[in-house]
């Protein structure tokens, strides 16, 4: 019989104590061993543990119209034993339906975009508005978290098809850029080298230096023009004069008259 008077309570558990239908006064009992008459006293033993529970997949319409699938987590603990038996008839379920509906009025003031991007300050707000609606149960909301977030399958691809046109659209950017810089530095080099002949030889033995290095079998070797201008002018032959044949008839003219003498003819060569 003795048995039966005594309960034990664990370090994480308390035990609220109701005599004749009545609070027991000086809070919830525990840890360690307690006394009850079984005839006229009962308790309840509350876990003040941490609890973990997901939430369901949540349809939610945002503020811009597009209905998104979005689930979560909560963890909560019992601060207050005693108000958690008296206040509420079944704290845990309570607090799980609570959970659901706090998500979807939440979510659904919200575009897409901040659902999507801004997961840290829905789970702060959601937290906050839990913590003070179970407040009044003896119930300590310690963190909410969205785990996921799931978007129509049509949607999914237009934003696949507009992120990777952004994605071509920075490349091209970045192309036309790059040989932009690259046209404005041949340019640049191609004055520095037309205002140094010098530094164009040295370019010559840098090309040569980089070709030897290879693998090749036929090697050119660039000669600059200056070298055989000279033998050019050199190796040319003089133009043979045109030979006029004279012609075989003479013609003077005198003032006054006009007669013409017949000159001799010219022999055959």
């Amino acid at each position: 019989m003795i048995f039966h008077c005594i309960k034990i309570v664990q370090e994480y558990e308390r035990a609220v104590m109701f005599r004749l239908g009545r609070l027991l006064s000086g809070g919830a009992r525990g840890p360690g061993l307690f006394w009850i008459n079984p005839c006229t006293d009962k308790y309840h033993k509350i876990d003040l543990r941490t609890v973990a529970f997901d939430i369901p997949p949540q349809e939610i319409l945002s503020r811009d119209s597009v209905t998104v699938a979005v689930d979560a987590v909560v963890y909560y603990r019992v601060c207050d034993p005693t108000m958690a038996v008296m206040n509420i008839e079944n704290f845990d379920v309570s607090t799980r339906l609570l959970a659901q509906t706090t998500l979807r009025n939440v979510l659904g003031t919200k575009n897409m975009s901040e659902i999507l991007l801004d997961r840290e300050t829905t789970s702060h707000q959601m937290q906050s508005v839990l913590d003070d609606a179970t407040d009044a149960w003896g119930i300590k909301v310690e963190r909410v978290e969205v785990k996921d977030v799931r978007l129509p399958v049509q949607l999914q691809r237009a934003m696949a098809a507009e992120a990777e046109a952004s994605r071509e659209a920075r490349a091209k950017v970045i192309s036309a850029e790059g040989e932009q810089n690259a046209s404005r530095a041949l340019k640049e080099a191609g004055d520095v080298i037309a205002a140094s002949p010098a530094a164009l030889q040295l370019r010559y033995m840098q090309t040569l230096t980089q070709i030897s290095s290879e693998k090749n079998s036929t090697i050119i070797f660039p000669i600059p023009i200056d070298l055989i201008r000279g033998f050019m002018g050199r190796g040319t032959t003089p133009k043979a004069k045109s030979y006029k044949p004279e012609p075989r008839f003479a013609t003077t003219a005198s003032i006054g008259s006009t007669e013409s003498v017949r000159s001799p003819p010219i022999p055959d060569m």
